[in-house]
């Protein structure tokens, strides 16, 4: 029997362009993962959800990512074959199944319905437990204390009823989002 435990959807409300102030650019995502320790390397690695390069080229996972624009068996075909996947997601009837294993080490985890964009959703956290107090460690090298994708659902999600969990046993996070009726 898997113990899960739920998490409450923040809504922000406010204009998130400014949230991730620092871009993440592939030169100094290379150079940070170079210099960077184990569990570093375990939550930006292959297969990761917050890699930069979990789709196979380069994408700051603070940008929105149109995730259901894409076959999941194509996007994720290289990961599925290298046995590295973390992440899987799919449609039934009624509703949009996400789950994705979360990085090894995370400190706290928050799932948010962003500003005005109802199918925009961001997964963040904290992995590094040297981090700066506060919520200001996001505007600055924000990779080195935390760890964020932002992805943008299909239109007819309905981001406002969803639900988020965290299995205890396995870390696995699941978002449920209903269909639109």
């Amino acid at each position: 029997m898997s113990h899960k435990t739920a998490l409450e959807i923040r809504t922000d409300d406010d204009d998130q362009s400014q949230k991730w102030l620092l871009p993440l650019s592939e030169d100094v995502f290379s150079s940070y993962l170079s210099q960077a320790g184990e569990i570093a390397q375990k939550v930006f690695g292959e297969g990761s959800l917050f890699s930069p390069l979990l789709f196979g080229k380069f994408f700051d996972p603070a940008d929105a990512f149109p995730l259901w624009d894409f076959d999941p068996e194509l996007l994720l075909s290289r990961l599925h074959s290298s046995s590295k996947i973390s992440v899987d997601w799919s449609e039934i009837d009624d509703k949009y199944i996400f789950r994705a294993e979360l990085p090894v080490g995370a400190r706290s985890v928050e799932v948010a319905l962003c500003g005005d964009k109802e199918n925009l959703i961001e997964i963040s956290g904290i992995w590094n437990v040297g981090n700066p107090t506060g919520r200001d460690w996001k505007i600055r090298k924000w990779w080195e204390y935390g760890f964020v994708r932002r992805l943008e659902v299909a239109d007819d999600a309905d981001c406002r009823k969803m639900e988020a969990s965290i299995n205890n046993d396995n870390g696995t996070l699941e978002i449920i989002i209903p269909k639109s009726l």
